[in-house]
């Protein structure tokens, strides 16, 4: 299925609302019927068919429909954001007893979950450097459940190897769990490889607008219902219509919005790579990243995320660059029309207490839709002030 039908038309039938070129706005809380016949199918059968908005809504099920073939499997689940897409996923995995071993810094709130709630609730999880396949069958213990994989991640952008991480994970019986935010589905299709359940921050690249927050899972209906019918209706993690219909919006420019980020991304790449005040760049698609070939080999092009190590001495070196560029804002998150900057140095007061487990020098970049050009002058700009 070509990926502009996918997002300008599956899933939407406009017979049925009166030729209406983008899905109306279901703003309702629930839906009435006339028997009682009806209700007690619309209650056996509310994965399929809307009911509560709280399980099943008319323009969610369109984002469902059209996220789950962007990536290429049966179906999605969109969440109100992508900690509460992450949290359901493997707690559906895992129980009291279980272990997971996981990929070394991952998303903040992944980490929290995994080394700090779940531990509440007896399951266990071993974090291992994910470049190297074989730390995850080291990993295994009789009681291993589920590989959670990041790749890359979203700070220094380590990879993990799916395809072999996956035969790994078959061998022995385990689900496995892949964060796909930095790539998107155009980048990079982890279900090719095997994985079974894939997790998205729709904040990002799906919205592409900063202006709502989601999540998303996707993987076989019958793990999608599994899911529904546990975690996704028990937390009543669900996005709204309104937020649905605005993130259905960002997916029609999906395609133009991320290839223009990747190409902008290059430039600067390479400008960065060569700067006599960048001690490192970490971009997966760098001439220096160590794992190059295979980013070549798993992800289709590289977006727009990238990190660099300043090649300074103090904290206030590092607020000057930031506090000098004008055309990337201070803010977290990414993926959104705007370049950002997020430095690391923010987490401590100064260099003696930073207890953080990333480089104190290190600093987010996330380039937007801007011109290249003036996105380099403004590094450079920032840059020539330390």
């Amino acid at each position: 299925m070509d990926i502009s039908y996918i997002i300008n038309h599956l899933g939407e039938d406009r017979e049925n609302y009166q030729g209406s070129i983008n899905p109306p706005i279901h703003q309702t809380s629930n839906f009435a019927v006339d028997t009682v016949e009806q209700l007690r199918f619309k209650l056996q059968h509310e994965f399929e068919s809307p009911f509560y908005t709280r399980g099943n809504n008319p323009t969610v099920a369109v984002l469902r429909k059209k996220v789950a073939a962007l990536e290429g499997t049966e179906d999605a689940l969109i969440f109100s954001s992508g900690s509460a897409a992450i949290a359901a996923s493997v707690m559906n995995v895992v129980k009291n007893g279980d272990h997971v071993v996981c990929v070394q810094k991952p998303y903040g709130w992944t980490n929290f979950l995994l080394n700090q709630l779940l531990v509440h609730y007896g399951v266990s999880t071993t974090m291992i450097d994910g470049r190297y396949p074989e730390n995850f069958r080291n990993a295994i213990q009789p009681n291993t459940k589920l590989f959670f994989l990041e790749t890359p991640n979203t700070m220094t952008f380590e990879l993990q190897d799916i395809e072999a991480v996956c035969k790994i994970a078959k061998e022995n019986n385990i689900t496995t769990i892949l964060d796909n935010s930095f790539s998107t589905p155009l980048f990079q299709q982890p279900a090719a490889y095997g994985v079974d359940i894939i997790c998205h921050s729709g904040t990002k690249y799906f919205s592409g607008h900063s202006d709502i927050v989601a999540g998303v899972v996707c993987g076989t209906t019958e793990r999608m219902k599994l899911i529904f019918k546990s975690e996704f209706m028990c937390l009543g993690a669900n996005i709204s219509p309104h937020d649905a219909a605005a993130m259905i919006k960002g997916l029609r420019t999906l395609p133009i919005r991320v290839e223009q980020s990747a190409r902008t991304a290059a430039k600067v790449a390479f400008f960065l790579e060569y700067h006599n005040k960048v001690k490192k760049i970490h971009w997966p698609f760098s001439n220096t990243f160590p794992q190059k070939e295979l980013a070549k080999k798993q992800m289709k092009n590289c977006g727009g995320l990238m990190s660099i190590e300043l090649d300074v001495t103090d904290f206030s070196q590092v607020e000057k660059f930031c506090n000098s560029l004008k055309y990337f804002l201070l803010a977290t998150s990414w993926g959104g029309f705007e370049s950002l900057a997020f430095p690391i140095c923010a987490f401590s007061k100064d260099k003696n207490s930073h207890s953080h487990h990333l480089p104190w020098n290190l600093v987010r970049l996330y380039i937007g839709l801007e011109d290249a050009e003036i996105l380099i002058a403004d590094l450079d700009h920032a840059l020539e002030k330390i």
